[in-house]
């Protein structure tokens, strides 16, 4: 454990892992985004500014709940934020559905790939030996 200050209010704290934010600061922002969440809920044709202004909350913190999946938007709200690869707009997460397949079909695609050995690197191996000569 190492001592930092946090971020958010300067003190000192015993930083683990994580955000370099203390404890206290974790749960004012934990129950922000309850709040958050509950704003939502109830007002589902809320824009981003909106939610930030109402809940005095920033609209970059609001986007890193969506991109980290806690928070979800309806298909009908004008709330989305762009998939990181294509720039499409999204309701959650980091990539569209187009961007996720073709990232999977591509990782599949590699692990599918068998190791090719080269045969003439082991015949290469007895040639590059030194020898002696016998006398």
């Amino acid at each position: 454990m190492e001592a930092r200050s946090c971020r958010s209010c300067g003190r000192l704290f015993n930083y683990i892992q994580g955000p370099p934010i203390c404890m206290a600061c974790k749960q004012k922002l934990e129950d922000k985004f309850l709040q958050v969440r509950d704003y939502i809920r109830e007002n589902d044709s809320a824009t981003m500014k909106e939610i930030s202004e109402d809940n005095e909350v920033s609209v970059k913190q609001i986007k890193q709940w969506v991109r980290e999946e806690r928070l979800t938007f309806t298909d009908h709200s004008p709330v989305g934020i762009e998939c990181e690869t294509c720039g499409k707009m999204i309701r959650t997460g980091r990539f569209c559905d187009k961007c996720k397949n073709s990232m999977a079909s591509n990782l599949q695609a590699m692990y599918a790939m068998p190791v090719k050995q080269e045969e003439s690197g082991s015949r290469s191996k007895g040639k590059d030996r030194m020898r002696f000569l016998d006398k």
